[in-house]
């Protein structure tokens, strides 16, 4: 697995509609090193990929998603808000998204609900064989969730706290595998990235487009900026000596 890179938020979402296959697919002809996605329940527990509350930004449908069924979210255009090149592209399934990953990057799956959501996610990517690169970007509740369905599956603590050092205790006390640092960028990252580094923990960064501010953060210690634009920043990589992923099924 990449020790660091660039992760591609909601998949190449500058160029593509965000957390759909599309998206996805670009970062992965890129050559990104992670791909962030959101994850929530549709009314019939469904696993889909949404970012927002409600459809209403990236579809051209109204409503929350916790009120659609499966069936009614499909019959959205998840596409042509971004691009009419993209029109008829459908919110996807996690299951769908797993189904496409190659096995030699980081799925970073930022969760949106509580425990049911953590507790189902966490059994669909044990039973896919997907726990070695899989981590989930949860809150507590959704944390207790995951915990419940896999005591080996990866977290990345999002239980910011105040976001500084007591951010960093908590997520080594609580024994994570990643963290997200964000905001504005200080010189005491160089000593969280040590400690978090001592204790086997990444460290990912929100979030960037910026070619000064990666080199700060790969300086300062920090693993994966998180980009909107994945293409760009894919460009800027062997500047730091940060080589495309070559996937692998």
């Amino acid at each position: 697995m990449p020790d660091k890179g660039f992760c591609a938020h909601r998949g190449a979402m500058a160029t593509h509609p965000e957390n759909t296959i599309p998206a996805f697919l670009e970062a992965l002809r890129v050559g990104a090193h992670m791909i962030e996605l959101d994850v929530q329940f549709s009314r019939d527990s469904a696993l889909v990929l949404m970012h927002d509350a409600t459809v209403d930004r990236t579809t051209n449908g109204t409503g929350a998603v916790a009120d659609l069924t499966l069936s009614e979210l499909r019959n959205l255009d998840a596409g042509s808000w971004k691009d009419s090149r993209f029109a008829g592209t459908q919110i996807p399934l996690l299951e769908e998204v797993l189904q496409l990953m190659p096995r030699n990057i980081w799925l970073n799956i930022h969760l949106r609900g509580g425990q049911s959501l953590g507790y189902s996610v966490a059994r669909l990517l044990e039973e896919k064989g997907r726990t070695h690169q899989a981590f989930l970007a949860v809150q507590e509740q959704s944390r207790l969730g995951a915990r419940k369905a896999s005591e080996s599956i990866l977290i990345c603590n999002m239980e910011r706290l105040s976001g500084g050092e007591d951010y960093v205790a908590a997520t080594i006390n609580m024994g994570a595998n990643f963290i997200q640092l964000r905001g504005e960028i200080f010189p005491e990252f160089k000593d969280y990235a040590r400690m978090l580094h001592e204790k086997g923990i990444k460290v990912n960064y929100f979030g960037t487009d910026d070619p000064v501010v990666f080199e700060t953060l790969f300086e300062l210690g920090l693993d994966f900026p998180l980009v909107n634009d994945i293409a760009a920043a894919m460009k800027q990589a062997e500047k730091f000596g940060i080589k495309r992923i070559k996937p692998i099924y």
